[in-house]
């Protein structure tokens, strides 16, 4: 599980991100904070992997706790979620290492992209030792992050939970398009578009391995741990 820390002065924002994010598979909220200085004690005493970060807070302000992280060597990654919409905050805050921005209020549907987004790099950073090309583009480019309803067409609840079901035989090793086809009965096409989406979810590692002859081979492997 992905550990979040969500750090916010308003008692009901906080719950409202808890709930939004605890929704979103693989992600579960280890605390609450309700000003900066308080964040600070709880991740030096606590490892966690993503931080919920207010701007505006009593004790110690967003901007003042990430300088205050980053200079006792703390890099929590960190999305922004406030009601600053100041340029140079925005400016400052992705200098110190946050990976999204979020301005309030926002939609349910952006707040669940970014934690899917941020789920992607977090899995392909933690489960290879080493990462190709493809990797770093699905982690450096959103438009290869695809979560909106026109992407989902296509996509039969029925059928990927099929999938997902067989793809736990293989847990652990890579295995291709023509495998999964074989055992489930659908065509090549099919599995490769569901394992495609799959992958874009971050719940598929995908490689490509290149032989002396013929054409690459696309693999896919289980990032479920």
């Amino acid at each position: 599980m992905i550990k979040v820390l969500i750090v916010e002065d308003d008692p009901m924002v906080a719950q409202i991100n808890r709930k939004y994010t605890e929704s979103v598979e693989a992600f579960s909220v280890v605390g609450i904070c309700n000003n900066g200085k308080e964040a600070v004690n709880k991740i030096r005493e606590e490892e966690v992997d993503l931080i919920i970060l207010d701007q505006y807070m009593p004790k110690l302000d967003g901007i003042s706790f990430l300088k205050e992280i980053r200079g006792l060597g703390i890099m929590t990654d960190v999305i922004m979620v406030t009601a600053a919409d100041d340029s140079e905050i925005l400016n400052e805050v992705l200098k110190l290492g946050a990976v999204d921005y979020l301005i309030k209020p926002f939609e349910y549907e952006r707040f669940r992209d970014a934690l899917n987004k941020f789920k992607i790099r977090y899995s392909l950073l933690n489960s290879k030792a080493t990462i190709n090309q493809d990797d770093i583009d699905r982690i450096t480019n959103s438009n290869n992050v695809i979560f909106n309803e026109e992407n989902q067409k296509g996509i039969n609840e029925r059928t990927l939970n099929r999938i997902k079901v067989f793809l736990k035989k293989y847990k652990g090793r890579y295995f291709t398009c023509e495998e999964v086809a074989e055992e489930i009965k659908l065509s090549r096409v099919t599995i490769r578009r569901y394992l495609e989406h799959l992958s874009c979810l971050g719940e598929l590692s995908r490689d490509v391995e290149y032989g002396e002859v013929g054409r690459p081979k696309t693999t896919y492997k289980n990032m479920e741990r």
